[in-house]
């Protein structure tokens, strides 16, 4: 960070009076903050990092107060930077604002492999942390095994599942699925069927896997009673919204079975529950039925859920969710996206999966295409319609999928959201930027809900027109 950049930030961080997703404000004027760990751990633990701002007071609504020292308070950062494992490598920057000394310590994200980053002093469990707007929360149990997960290639969708005999299977399927790649790998000829079994996940040492049970398991949810979906209509515009005398659900199912059986059953439950608009087409004078929601962007989006979600033992009390409201239609996959991917990867890039035993089952019994198509198809269905962008939101513990019926309308608050964040844009502001700005997580969903509408205004413009997918690209606002 130059020191121009750094007299910006602190700019910014005066007119907001607040703190955000990758920015932390601590006063140094009566000597080094003791304990940075917790900061320090949630910064390294995210793609982007953050920058500790050392000098303003936020008891003081963030008045400049200098520093004590900048050369001591950098050496005392780094000895605290050195508790860190892996150990942090701060980048320092010092200016001077309205008199008064200030510094700056940013603090890189480590790579996912070697994520978390963690106190030594209180160790992985205890000393994890994660950044969540302003603050910094300790990391849960499943954040800290899904790291593990990742770095080791477990694959919790191919664990035998104990309690589950192989007569509860659905011999004539597996049969034909053994067939099937018996035809496609002549290899497979020369195995056992035993030595087949294993080779494909279906067992392992003997026992069927969870893959299998829920693909081939008579009733799945006899032995994993929550992996399952619950699906509900709800009146308003969120959970609890009734006026007293209308019921809390419109609609409550609760879909069991194969994962082809659910993906089925959430079709029918959605088919069931959504308007259907007529079309009449002005040339033939055909009538045509249009869905609330394209049917093919909600199968996706399930199978995506079902396929892709967190199978360990720490989720596998939760079921995938689908919840109908009056605006918007949400699907719930418990574990946030696997590995490295972003949410701005999604459809682009090849992304590491988290159950490739699952998919490749899936791709025979469901007709799961398994050829990263998915979100493209959900984007390509929702744009026909003529309905919003998709949201991908990852959460801490569940990535979500929101597909909106209608173009939302702007209320009072966003109102005033969008007069800041284009006063904010006065200097060119990145994508990430303006996410971190509005302390929002992903910056896909300050693409769609905010940017996007104020560049179709003209209130915004981009740096770079000529190429709007650019990774340089930037948002202006139009003076």
């Amino acid at each position: 960070m130059l020191t121009s950049d750094l007299i910006e930030l602190t700019n910014l961080i005066l007119r907001q009076k607040a703190e955000g997703q990758t920015i932390e404000v601590k006063a140094a004027h009566d000597g080094c903050p003791k304990r940075l760990y917790d900061t320090l751990s949630s910064f390294s633990n995210q793609d982007d990092g953050g920058t500790i701002v050392f000098g303003l007071d936020e008891k003081r609504d963030f008045a400049p107060v200098g520093v004590y020292d900048l050369q001591d308070l950098q050496k005392s950062v780094t000895e605290q930077c050195n508790q860190m494992e892996p150990p942090v490598r701060a980048v320092f920057t010092a200016a001077e604002v309205e008199g008064h000394p200030i510094c700056s310590a940013e603090i890189p994200g480590v790579d996912f492999a070697e994520r978390p980053c963690y106190y030594k002093g209180k160790g992985r469990t205890k000393g994890s942390y994660v950044r969540v707007g302003d603050a910094d929360l300790p990391m849960t149990d499943y954040e800290l095994y899904s790291f593990e997960a990742f770095r080791k290639h477990l694959h919790d969708a191919e664990r035998p599942i104990e309690r589950a005999a192989m007569n509860t299977l659905d011999e004539n399927q597996i049969q034909s699925y053994l067939l099937q790649k018996r035809i496609e790998r002549p290899g497979f000829a020369q195995l056992t069927e035993e030595q087949a079994l294993e080779m494909l996940n279906i067992t392992c040492g003997g026992v069927p896997t969870l893959a299998a049970v829920m693909n081939f398991c008579v009733y799945p949810q006899g032995y994993l009673p929550q992996l399952a979906i619950t699906a509900v209509v709800v009146p308003g515009t969120q959970i609890g919204d009734h006026d007293g005398n209308d019921p809390r659900f419109l609609d409550n199912k609760r879909l069991e079975g194969t994962i082809k059986n659910m993906v089925d059953g959430a079709i029918t439950f959605c088919k069931r529950n959504m308007k259907v608009q007529t079309i009449i087409d002005p040339e033939t004078g055909k009538r045509k039925d249009r869905t609330e929601y394209p049917i093919e962007a909600i199968r996706e989006a399930v199978l995506n859920a079902l396929i892709h979600r967190d199978y360990s033992p720490l989720t596998e009390g939760t079921p995938v969710q689908i919840n109908f409201f009056a605006d918007r239609l949400e699907i719930h996959s418990p574990g946030g996206l696997y590995g490295r991917m972003t949410v701005e990867q999604l459809g682009v890039a090849r992304p590491d999966q988290r159950n490739p035993a699952l998919a490749v089952m899936t791709e025979v019994l469901v007709g799961a295409e398994n050829r990263y198509s998915g979100i493209p198809t959900i984007r390509r269905e929702m744009a026909a319609h003529h309905l919003p962008e998709p949201v991908f939101e990852n959460r801490r513990d569940e990535f979500v999928v929101t597909f909106y019926n209608t173009q939302t309308v702007e209320t009072a608050a966003e109102k005033t959201t969008n007069v800041t964040l284009l006063d904010f844009c006065r200097i060119a502001r990145s994508r990430k930027e303006i996410a971190a700005f509005l302390g929002l997580k992903t910056a896909s969903y300050a693409m769609e809900r905010y940017i996007r509408p104020l560049l179709e205004e003209g209130k915004l413009e981009m740096t770079i027109p000529s190429k709007p997918k650019s990774t340089h690209q930037k948002y202006r606002a139009v003076e």
